[in-house]
């Protein structure tokens, strides 16, 4: 191997950091870190692992099948529910919960899915807005279920194994949940990693080279999507456990649109861009709306303008160039 071929492999090596398996080492790492740093501050740290979870499964739709949608939260809320209800109704179980949540994430978006993946482009967007707002006003009028405009609460899942009792601090909110995302993402990487995962992949790129080769893009699409759907279930469900409470803001349009706005941020069609994008976004709301709470949305506007304007790649395509540079120097 000739010396420039050596100094580029060196370089794609630092370039390739955050995605090799020492991206589980340093999340758990760093969350552990975090729990004994901000004692205070763990139910902001409980809620950034839930949105990443739920941005994770963005990723998977958005930036590995590339579709396009800004009703995500319809498959999010379906899991939140799902779980809240059967809570309410059934059994307290958290990891039943976070089964049941699952599965209705799966189903939801497997059945709509099949529905409107035909479409593309604006029309396709439109309907994945449709699915959600009809999510919403299904679960704001059905008030024996989902109990309308004043959501579920109460909900008191019950100790973890039999042995760790949700406490009024968050200790065991932010650990069980710091858990389920590393297994979670962990699952995620297997999957994207995968013939299918990469199947979709090319689908993205070029549908009609892997129609050319026998397959089927939609398919693949519909079975990413629904895959996507179960991860936004699972992350809606942990949400329901961690907090007690599910709203129909859990369904809105908010929850879809900041969700692409913190995988943009992050970077799309990278797992870890989706943790990144998630961290950055919510510290940054979190430090703003206390410092200046008349004005936090300004600020927050204008840095989303800089990423987009100056690192159109996210934050992992910026740090990544980064490295590649020193690395490069160093050598």
């Amino acid at each position: 191997m000739g010396l420039p071929a050596l100094l580029e492999n060196r370089r794609a090596h630092w370039g390739r950091l955050f995605a090799e398996p020492a991206v589980l080492p340093l999340m758990l790492g760093a969350g552990i870190l975090a729990y004994f740093l901000f004692p205070e501050d763990l139910g902001l740290l409980t809620r950034i692992a839930t949105m990443a979870l739920y941005i994770l499964s963005l990723d998977l739709v958005l930036g590995y099948a590339g579709v396009a949608t800004l009703g995500h939260a319809a498959l999010f809320g379906a899991g939140a529910y799902a779980a809240g209800i059967i809570a309410v109704h059934f059994v307290q179980d958290p990891l039943l919960l976070l089964l049941i949540g699952t599965l209705a994430g799966g189903l939801v978006a497997l059945v709509t899915g099949a529905l409107i993946l035909h479409a593309h482009g604006l029309t396709l967007l439109m309907l994945t807005i449709a699915v959600a707002q009809l999510l919403q006003s299904l679960a704001n009028k059905w008030r024996e279920l989902t109990g309308g405009s004043d959501g579920l609460s109460g909900i008191d899942p019950s100790p973890v194994f039999g042995l760790f009792r949700f406490d009024m601090y968050g200790r065991t909110s932010y650990l069980f949940a710091l858990a389920v995302l590393i297994v979670a993402y962990g699952i995620a990487r297997r999957i994207v990693r995968s013939p299918f995962g990469l199947a979709c992949r090319g689908v993205k790129e070029d549908p009609l080279r892997i129609a050319a080769l026998g397959g089927n893009p939609r398919r693949y699409l519909v079975v990413m999507y629904g895959v996507g759907g179960a991860f936004a279930g699972l992350a809606g469900a942990l949400t329901t456990v961690t907090t007690g409470i599910v709203g129909l803001d859990s369904l809105g349009f908010t929850l879809s649109a900041e969700a692409v706005v913190m995988l943009v941020l992050g970077g799309t069609g990278r797992l870890y861009g989706a943790v990144i994008g998630t961290v950055a976004f919510m510290t940054i709301h979190h430090i703003l709306a206390a410092t200046d709470p008349f004005h936090w949305m300004l600020f927050i506007g204008l840095f989303l303008i800089g990423i987009v304007l100056f690192a159109p790649g996210g934050i992992t395509a910026l740090s990544e160039k980064l490295l590649k540079r020193i690395s490069g120097r160093a050598l």
